[in-house]
């Protein structure tokens, strides 16, 4: 069974790993479509050993498709996925609009597959922050072993997660350093070349940012809304891969040997954890893989039954793409999706 497939945001970093992916992962496509905004009309994207060129959202029959997958930022979701979803087609969702709706599965399925049956209340999958899938992915096992009470979690974001723009501003400002150039910030707040930014997203009346705030949310709607949870998120001069420091508290006792086991046999997981130079993983290394990668894990003396370690993603890929296309199969092998038969035409 095959199924006929819409990108929207093709044009973008994370559509083209979509595209990217689908392949990669053998996914069943019998039509591939590229879709972007109008100004990216005929704009040509690679599709296995073919090109294809995008075409105009405002134009675009979505009835004719079986899964869109969406990746234009909130406001085209919030414009167009419940459209796309009344016709037929399941939208799995890129973005924070849906995130938190209760009719709105949000899904990492190495952590709540069987959300998956919650997916045609509205036709749309969410697909979570891309710090929080990666967080997620390793907290899950632990939390099944021992039960976490707390965690404290400091991110260091890729400019990446911020789309091309952001990685545009990390290298036109290094260039600029070196070259004595104009190095003023235009994406960012401030300048991120040999710099750190603690500060992603919005701030909220709390102190916190909308990006922090995300990141807990998320974790209690997916995993246990019980986990007592506070985060720092900080942007890094880094262009793919966002890493993680990790403080964790449980319930009952917990060894790093045990943590290393139990990590080591969990889906989606690679544990690189030795106390030499080659023995932990960074940004540079995670790039362009689909595990997520744990390292540096260790008693945590300051608080009873604590840990700590360090958890690396590439943000492209298991922080949207990767996931995204995973969601996909999981449609697939429950039996959620289905080749379209005729859906209605859309009225906007």
């Amino acid at each position: 069974m095959s199924y006929k497939v819409a990108i929207v945001g093709a044009t973008g970093n994370v559509g083209r790993e979509m595209l990217n992916i689908l392949e990669e992962l053998n996914f069943p496509v019998a039509e591939m479509h590229a879709v972007a905004s109008r100004r990216s009309k005929g704009v040509e994207v690679s599709w296995g050993d073919k090109t294809i060129k995008c075409q105009d959202i405002d134009s675009f029959d979505f009835s004719q498709v079986d899964l869109v997958l969406m990746s234009a930022g909130g406001d085209a979701s919030r414009a167009w996925s419940e459209k796309i979803g009344k016709l037929g087609p399941i939208v799995i969702d890129n973005s924070s609009a849906f995130r938190m709706d209760p009719d709105v599965p949000l899904i990492v399925p190495e952590v709540n597959p069987d959300d998956i049956k919650l997916a045609t209340k509205k036709n749309i999958v969410a697909n979570p922050n891309c710090s929080t899938a990666q967080l997620v992915v390793a907290l899950k096992p632990l939390h099944d072993a021992a039960k976490i009470k707390r965690a404290v979690v400091s991110t260091y974001q890729s400019v990446s997660g911020a789309g091309k723009a952001g990685m545009d501003e990390l290298w036109n400002q290094t260039k600029a350093i070196y070259g004595l150039g104009d190095a003023k910030p235009k994406l960012f707040p401030k300048q991120i070349a040999f710099n750190v930014i603690p500060f992603i997203g919005s701030f909220r009346d709390d102190g916190f940012t909308d990006e922090e705030a995300k990141m807990w949310n998320e974790t209690h709607k997916m995993l246990d809304p019980s986990i007592k949870l506070t985060v720092t998120c900080v942007r890094v001069p880094v262009f793919v891969g966002h890493s993680e420091a990790v403080a964790l508290e449980f319930d009952k006792p917990i060894t790093p040997d045990e943590a290393r086991a139990i990590l080591r046999d969990a889906p989606g997981i690679q544990v690189i954890d030795k106390q030499e130079h080659d023995g932990y993983i960074t940004p540079v290394d995670a790039a362009g893989e689909h595990d997520v990668y744990v390292s540096r894990i260790r008693k945590d003396p300051s608080v009873e039954n604590g840990l700590m370690l360090w958890i690396v993603g590439d943000n492209l890929r298991k922080g949207a793409a990767l996931n995204a296309v995973q969601i996909a199969q999981l449609l697939d092998e429950t039996g959620t999706i289905k080749p379209s038969s005729g859906y209605r035409t859309l009225t906007v």
